[in-house]
């Protein structure tokens, strides 16, 4: 016997409605993805196509040009490499201090816990500012160091608010209480426990974090004088500023206006090729934690 599937009838009004609906959010999609798209094709193509304006939909004279000219630079490996060893350290040590405080803090037993939750919560909106963070950060030594773009930086309020209101959610009171009765203490139920039922807001900590260490250069702009320990962003600001003071120190005579004119052309190529391979890490661990988003953020900050 063949079921009989019943279909509700759509009205006019629906289809009208929906129709709307999609094209509405199709040109804010193109809005959104059309300066990605061009970025990708401009730096594919030709430099006197970019220049002209003739790279619309499609590369035009296809050329690696710009990746070519990037790569020309050894800083760029070296800041590359800085980089991931930056992000790789700043995370762990992240979740080492985020975890435990946002589990804490999320317990009811916890004395004080509102206290120092509104502490912690006070940061968020005051900060001692640029200069006192520097002083601090020279007093303890830490200049021109690797510890002085993780330390300062080493837990985010928004962050452990966040894993705590996951924690909150998902570790309940009688999960502990059961694992107390077989003799297990707070810090052996919150490693052998807790964290193992935590991997959503574990990978949506890695990602926040990690995303932030790795765009960040402002930190290394002030702290670090060695160029061999610059990370990735501030190496290749470094690229695009000396590109563009030697042009401007340069075109003195006519003769020199043609290569002066291509010069030009070429480090506007480069930027593009510059905000690929820059991105190229973050595109990569996104699709990693993808599937965790609906149950670490969701959880994490609707419930919260």
């Amino acid at each position: 016997m063949k079921k009989v599937k019943n279909k509700v009838k759509r009205s006019r009004q629906d289809v009208i409605y929906d129709t709307i609906i999609f094209t509405i959010l199709t040109f804010l999609f193109l809005i959104v993805a059309y300066p990605l798209y061009f970025i990708i094709i401009a730096s594919i193509s030709n430099p006197d196509a970019v220049a002209g304006g003739k790279v619309a939909l499609f590369p035009v004279g296809f050329s690696l040009a710009g990746y070519a000219e990037v790569f020309k630079n050894s800083k760029i490996v070296t800041g590359f490499l800085n980089s991931l060893l930056y992000t790789a350290c700043g995370v762990m040590i992240n979740l080492a201090i985020t975890l435990p405080t946002a589990y804490a803090l999320s317990r009811d037993k916890f004395g004080g816990r509102k206290f120092v939750t509104v502490f912690y919560m006070i940061t968020m909106f005051i900060s001692g500012g640029m200069i006192p963070t520097y002083l601090v950060v020279k007093n303890m030594h830490l200049l021109d160091s690797m510890w002085s773009l993780i330390l300062p930086g080493a837990i985010s309020v928004f962050n452990m608010i966040v894993a705590r209101t996951f924690f909150k959610s998902n570790i309940s009171e009688e999960l502990y209480e059961a694992a107390q009765i077989d003799g297990c203490g707070v810090t052996q139920f919150f490693f052998k426990i807790a964290l193992p039922l935590s991997g959503a807001i574990i990978a949506i900590m890695v990602l926040y974090y990690g995303v932030g260490h790795w765009n960040s250069y402002f930190s290394a702009l002030l702290y670090l004088d060695n160029e061999k320990k610059y990370p990735l962003q501030l190496v290749l600001r470094s690229i695009l500023v000396q590109n563009a003071s030697q042009l401007a120190q340069n075109a003195l005579t006519p003769a020199q206006q043609a290569a002066i004119e291509q010069k030009r052309q070429l480090t506007e190529l480069m930027k593009y090729s510059l905000i690929i391979i820059s991105s190229i890490p973050v595109l990569v661990m996104y699709p990693l934690v993808q599937k965790h988003f609906v149950k670490g953020v969701m959880i994490g900050s609707v419930k919260g």
